[in-house]
């Protein structure tokens, strides 16, 4: 049996910019969606030598910004889960308007789920997002998905500080 050569195939395809987004070199942690909703960065590791105490604990160093980047119209975060890759979540149960550009967030600790201080809290004291690597899910109310980012310590800190931007 006769095999053939892809190798013309792909240069021509290359040549004429056909696979160019197939090979070229993108973030394999993002998956892009159209939401105005979306996962600006995460402080996946506390300062500190890490204590979920909820008393003297860091886990309030540790938190995931959600960020509104849509030109134009406020989102409410009622009814949004964030997750990570083994099922930890939290739902949004109160009204959180994020005007455009806006911010909040979401810290582990005690504390409240307002608009004061683009902050709303976990009510947890435990660690939610692993120190190695994770998956951070951004879930619309009816379920569908409105931001997913993956992370590793290596590929993605590079300056070591816990904290990894996305968008």
């Amino acid at each position: 049996m006769r095999t053939r050569s892809v190798r013309p195939v792909i240069a021509a395809a290359l040549a004429a910019g056909a696979l160019t987004g197939a090979l070229v070199a993108t973030p394999a942690q993002a998956a892009e969606y159209s939401s105005a909703l979306k996962i600006a960065g995460v402080q996946y590791d506390a300062p500190g030598r890490d204590s979920n105490s909820c008393t003297s604990g860091n886990t309030k160093a540790e938190y995931v910004t959600i960020k509104n980047f849509a030109r134009s119209g406020r989102v409410n975060l009622k009814g949004y889960v964030v997750k990570d890759a083994v099922g930890n979540s939290y739902t949004f149960r109160a009204n959180h308007y994020l005007e455009p550009g806006d911010h909040v967030k979401l810290r582990g600790g005690r504390g409240t789920e307002s608009d004061g201080g683009n902050v709303a809290y976990r009510n947890n004291c435990n660690f939610i997002w692993n120190n190695d690597k994770d998956t951070i899910k951004l879930i619309k109310p009816g379920g569908a998905a409105a931001d997913t980012h993956s992370y590793t310590k290596r590929a993605n800190d590079r300056d070591g500080n816990g904290y990894i931007t996305f968008h």
